[in-house]
This record gives C-alpha cells, structure tokens and sequence, in this order.
C-alpha cells in the first residue's frame, strides 16, 4: 500500500492505449477495460501485482533499485510489465469478442492487496466470468509454463505467542522464576510434532519459527519475565489450517505449564489455499501451448507451500495461476524469489506478453 507512483505510471500507460482507466480501487488498485471490436458479452480479468518488498538489493546490477529496504525480489515489476505489454497488443487489434479487464494489484505481500479491491467492489465494478494470474518461476526454464488443478499454493498464515512469568536472577536464584528459555525449547521441540505426528501423513502443512526476542544481551544472568516467538504457518486445505491453529495454541498452554508461565498466542492467514479451477486451467494450457509446444508445458506442477493472495480472486471468481518459467542467471547460478540477489529475467516478457494474449483468444476469441 506505498504504489502511488507505481499505480499512476500503469495507469498513464493505459490511458495512452486508449484504454479506459480506473485508479483507486482498493486504494492503489488500477484496472484499465478493453472493450473488442466484435460483439460478445463475455468478460475476464486478467491480474497482475505490483508491489516490491522490504529487502535491500545486492544484485549489483546498473538497474538495481535505488530505495534502501525496498526491492522488486519477487518479480512484480516484471508482472506489471508484461500484462501492460498485453494491454498494448490487444488495444492495437482489439479482435475479440467481449470485455478484458486488466487488474493491477497493490500490496500483495501481505498487506491485503486483493482484499482491498474485492472489499471496494472489483467485481461488482468490473464483472468477470474468469480471472487468471501468473507468476514468475525462477529456476524453471525460461518460457515454460507449469499448472495444476485444485489446491496450487498453500494458505499462509503467521502466529506469534507471548510467554510470561516471573523473571529472576540467573546466577543466584533461577529456581525463584518461570524460566522462558526452557518454556520456548520445550515448545519449539513440540511445534514439529504437528507436522510428524498431528496431520497425516499425505497432507503437507509447514511450522516454522522466525522470530524469538526476551531478554537484554547486557544483562545475561537475568531470566526473562517475558519472551515473545513468532513464525509462519502454511496448509492446503481448511481442516490443515484448523489443525495448525489448534495445536499451536495446545502446545503453547502446555509448554508454559512446565514452568508455571503463561501463554497469550494469536494466529492469523494472510492467503487462502490457491485452487485452481478445472475449466480454467483447461484455458491456461492452451494459452500455454500458443506461445510454445507441448514439451514447455507441465500439467501436473507440483503444489508450492508459497502463499499468494490472489487465492482471494479465485475465492470470489472462477479463474487458475501459472508458473512462468524465468530461467537462470547467465552463470547458471539460480536465485530465489524474495532474495537480495534476485534478478526479473527480462526474456521471459514475450512468453508472458503472448500468454496473455492467448487467454484473450482461448476466452474472447
């Protein structure tokens, strides 16, 4: 929610397509409607993100970002540009039959983007039969496109708790506290038991800790009388994500018992499981199979446990997400989304410029 200039430079864009524009949707949300030349009264979306996230680049690269603590690590940039890109191709020779609108979203790293523009009317405003996402894969070779149906991308979700107790002298009198530091071990040796022995043994969920902070580091023989622990949560599936809440919130109760403390937990999901749609993931293989050939083309992509709130769309729409693949750097060195080395591979813009285009023709043609 900080894309102003972002979400005015896409919209002079679409302004100079001719395409008729809307700023302001959920805020920084833009959507530009392309209206074809034959009559139809079909309609899709088409989405893409444009939000960077809170890392410092270190790419080196001439280009690379020029804000400390603000990177495109994740490939919006080149999202953004590749469905203007589709924009441009399209209001050039509009020949299909009914309604394109073209979505650009804000704050999709965890900051409610899609929720904010589904709770200021984007279907209401801009009704769709469909809507269709697409990521970027680094690693995955360059313009292959890689689908699945059903369940895609997992819920995610983030948990903290709070333990509290009576702190104390470590040196002198530790029998005199509620010792955190043996709360929160006994706790994060159980956190794993959830995966191993509560969900079984054909779902994938994830738990993991990302944050621990008690104590001062100048006063090491005083036992805490607080320590805060914090991580992620990902599942596939509600009942996994029910699972997950639950038995954080048993074991956080029965690690702070140990000790006589307390434990004040709160959870929350950012993104809802991804599902893709059966008929429209029908649709992405042929748009795939437009700008390459059968042997770019995996129909069985294997589940990712990444969140991404455009689960919220497919929620609300019937609609499915794609992997495009982004190749590998040209010392055949990969680096990950959401890294500081992380590079958008400008070679992949046709494959996702001409997929775009193929969606408008599989849909609207």
């Amino acid at each position: 929610m900080e894309e102003e200039r972002t979400a005015a430079l896409v919209a002079r864009e679409l302004r100079a397509l001719g395409i008729e524009t809307t700023e302001g949707v959920g805020r920084f949300g833009v959507v530009g409607t392309l209206r074809g030349k034959r009559p139809g009264q079909g309609a899709i979306g088409l989405r893409a993100d444009m939000d960077a996230l809170a890392l410092t680049e270190t790419t080196g690269l001439p280009y690379a970002s020029a804000n400390v603590g603000r990177m495109h690590a994740c490939g919006h940039d080149g999202h953004t540009t590749m469905l203007l890109g589709a924009a441009r191709v399209l209001a050039e020779n509009p020949d299909f039959a009914g309604t394109v609108h073209f979505i650009f979203q804000p704050a999709e790293e965890g900051r409610g983007g899609a929720k904010a523009m589904l709770a200021d009317g984007l279907f209401e405003r801009f009704p769709c039969d469909a809507v269709y996402g697409l990521h970027n894969m680094p690693g995955m070779p360059l313009g292959h496109f890689a689908m699945r149906k059903g369940a895609f991308m997992a819920a995610s979700g983030r948990w903290e708790v709070t333990f509290r107790g009576a702190g104390g002298h470590g040196g002198n009198s530790p029998h005199m506290s509620n010792d955190l530091a043996v709360v929160q071990a006994f706790f994060i040796q159980s956190l794993q038991t959830i995966v191993s022995r509560n969900a079984p043994p054909l779902e994938s969920i994830v738990v993991s800790v990302g944050h621990i902070n008690a104590g001062q580091r100048a006063a090491l023989n005083v036992l805490p009388s607080e320590l805060l622990i914090g991580g992620t949560m990902r599942a596939f599936n509600k009942p996994m994500q029910e699972l997950l809440e639950r038995r954080i919130r048993e074991l956080a109760d029965i690690a702070a018992a140990t000790q006589g403390a307390t434990a004040e937990t709160s959870l929350s999901w950012g993104t809802v499981p991804l599902v893709n749609h059966g008929r429209e993931t029908d649709v992405m293989a042929e748009a795939a199979r437009f700008t390459g050939d059968e042997a770019s083309l995996d129909l069985d992509a294997v589940p990712v446990t990444g969140g991404e709130d455009f689960s919220f769309m497919l929620d609300a729409k019937p609609g499915a997400m794609v992997f495009l693949g982004n190749g590998t750097a040209p010392d055949g060195s990969v680096h990950a989304l959401h890294t500081p080395r992380y590079d958008f591979n400008d070679a992949a813009m046709p494959h996702g410029i001409a997929f775009w285009v193929g969606i408008v023709g599989q849909e609207l043609g």
